[in-house]
């Protein structure tokens, strides 16, 4: 550290208040529209070419973003308008392990408020430009690799909907040999489907597959529910992941925020549902969406579970089926202060159902991307842990760039 300086805030970066636009200003485009709350919407016009860094000003204070490309700074948010020199992601990890400071920043008075003039004088302890491209690439390649786990995820989602959609929505193969194509799928696989399509209750369907509710593709549909408060340790010890319905907002889970006792779990109507369950959240916000379980956890009333037959292959086709139903399951929520949704509206809804040869041939094309999808998001969890813990000593020097750096390598 010795060439690191005191300095401030204000002599390093220079932060500018963003620019307000509402929705209805908003053209449609690519440019992402960054509030407090991270991306809120997109548009046609940039008021910043990037990279940039972006950090909560007002509701959520000292939340930080990381523009790679040309972006619009909110009004709810503080940008840095001029790097002077430094490495624009190392700024982005600094303001990341001072999120916390800012908080005590705040100069509102009923919503939390955050000014520049009261950062800018902040004082800091600052490394030299080789050092902050050090640290970045250090701290970056555990972000890149996770961002890659990400995107891996959503392809491999992408897959098995685009199959889902060919076999149980196009039928792509039914229609096919009933005019007497290829179905471009290999002989066995082929020999699965029916070769003509009939009337039905909602319209034409492959001959033999039958029309049912979602109830009944599940060995059972359960909500979860809530320990009684006179249990005073339901929280603790931490011993089951608990489940809430705004974290279904997530397709994949593979943890939670909050846990549950086991002495808490008794004490309620809640079970503990397994891996490739199929939750739907009930209630508020997210009302309507779908989980698939990599994990056993336990959830709140405000949850609805699918279990899948232990000995057929039905989890996969559940999940799909019910994550593209979420504008049917928003049509059908009720409700004056939020959406609410019913088990009997989830398990009611009718549905296509297919032969269980074809619902085992899709579990067994789409479970292992599945299952790639939660190992590389298990990988995350585990890389963003480390990157936590290694950001405040590289930004405050106790660590070394070397062996930060073998440490990285290891993990990645």
């Amino acid at each position: 550290m010795v060439d690191w300086i005191d300095t401030t805030i204000g002599q390093q970066i220079t932060l500018q208040r963003g620019h307000d636009i509402t929705r209805a200003e908003q053209r449609p485009g690519t440019i992402p529209v960054v509030s407090s709350g991270g991306v809120s919407s997109y548009h046609d016009t940039a008021m910043s070419e990037g990279p940039g860094v972006v950090i909560g000003r007002k509701g959520t204070l000292g939340t930080t973003f990381y523009l790679p490309s040309a972006y619009w700074p909110h009004d709810t948010t503080l940008w840095v308008k001029d790097f002077k020199g430094n490495h624009e992601r190392f700024v982005y990890y600094f303001f990341v392990s001072v999120s916390k400071r800012m908080l005590t920043l705040d100069n509102g008075s009923a919503n939390p408020t955050l000014n520049r003039n009261h950062v800018h004088p902040t004082p800091v302890r600052w490394p030299p430009l080789p050092e902050q491209r050090a640290i970045a690439a250090v701290l970056g390649a555990l972000d890149d690799k996770i961002e890659v786990n990400r995107k891996t995820a959503r392809v491999l989602e992408g897959i098995a909907r685009a199959v889902f959609t060919s076999w149980f929505v196009d039928f792509d193969p039914v229609r096919r040999a009933a005019a007497g194509q290829p179905t471009g799928l290999p002989a066995d696989l082929a020999a699965l489907f029916p070769k003509r399509m009939v009337d039905s209750a909602i319209g034409e369907v492959p001959e033999g597959w039958r029309v049912g509710t979602i109830r009944d593709l599940c060995q059972a549909v359960e909500n979860g529910g809530t320990p009684k408060r006179e249990v005073p340790d339901y929280w603790q010890p931490a011993e089951v992941p608990w489940l809430t319905s705004g974290e279904v907002r997530q397709p994949f889970i593979i943890g939670t925020e909050n846990f549950i006792s086991r002495r808490g779990l008794e004490n309620s109507s809640a079970k503990i549902w397994g891996p490739f369950t199929t939750v739907v959240a009930l209630y508020g916000a997210t009302a309507g969406f779908a989980a698939l379980l990599g994990c056993e956890v336990s959830a709140n009333q405000a949850c609805c579970a699918l279990i899948p037959f232990p000995s057929r292959g039905a989890a996969c086709y559940q999940y799909v089926l019910v994550s593209m139903s979420l504008a049917h399951f928003q049509q059908q929520a009720r409700g004056s202060a939020q959406q609410n949704l019913s088990q009997s509206i989830v398990a009611d809804q009718r549905v296509l159902i297919p032969s269980s040869s074809v619902l085992e041939a899709f579990e067994k094309l789409a479970r292992p991307l599945f299952e790639k999808c939660f190992a590389g998001l298990r990988q995350s969890a585990t890389l963003a842990a480390l990157r936590d813990t290694l950001l405040p000593k590289l930004i405050s020097g106790e660590l070394r760039i070397a062996d930060a750096e073998k440490i990285v390598g290891r993990a990645v």
